[in-house]
């Protein structure tokens, strides 16, 4: 495998389900990306997507939807929360309520939820690999206004996802003791 190769390897996305061991003591170092700015700032990414992704796998109900801090935020209503937040910046789907992407529904399970946020993020991913320039506007939903560039979106939701990876760490954390990426 040429160098290119295998750092093409390192920044394609994973979020299938992996086995975790209930306490990692090994974090995971920054992914290798491709050469250009897309492939970098969709590596870190993906990255973080996965991050995320792997605190939910393994937590048993109710401790997966229940509210870890006074405002009640839970693991499963972060990666409910965040496929709104792709949908929304990546897919051009509008949001009525955004306080309410954050509460799963007694329906809600984490195999669907899970399965959801990885659907959105491949679609996702279709869509950012099919924007040939980063200046490009990202898709908007209709009546939003001026849509922004594909590389604000990108770091924005960079930042976004790592927001609530840290999130996701804590709340992981209180209920198993895992840690680490």
């Amino acid at each position: 495998m040429s160098g290119n190769d295998a750092q093409r390897s390192h920044a394609q996305p994973r979020l299938q389900s992996q086995p975790r061991s209930q306490s990692r003591a090994k974090d995971t170092g920054p992914p290798l990306t491709g050469a250009d700015e897309k492939a970098t700032l969709r590596g870190f990414l993906d990255y973080l997507r996965n991050a995320v992704a792997d605190k939910v796998e393994g937590v048993p109900e109710p401790q997966v939807r229940t509210g870890g801090v006074p405002s009640g935020t839970n693991l499963l209503g972060l990666v409910k929360h965040l496929a709104f937040v792709e949908r929304f910046y990546f897919l051009g789907e509008d949001v009525g309520n955004w306080r309410t992407t954050m509460r799963p529904s007694a329906a809600d399970t984490v195999g669907g939820v899970l399965a959801d946020y990885r659907k959105t993020v491949e679609r996702a991913n279709q869509v950012i690999d099919a924007c040939p320039d980063l200046t490009l506007p990202a898709p908007r939903p209709p009546r939003r206004g001026q849509a922004p560039s594909m590389r604000w979106v990108l770091v924005h939701m960079i930042e976004e996802t790592g927001r609530h990876a840290g999130h996701a760490d804590l709340l992981r954390e209180q209920i198993d003791g895992s840690t680490g990426r």
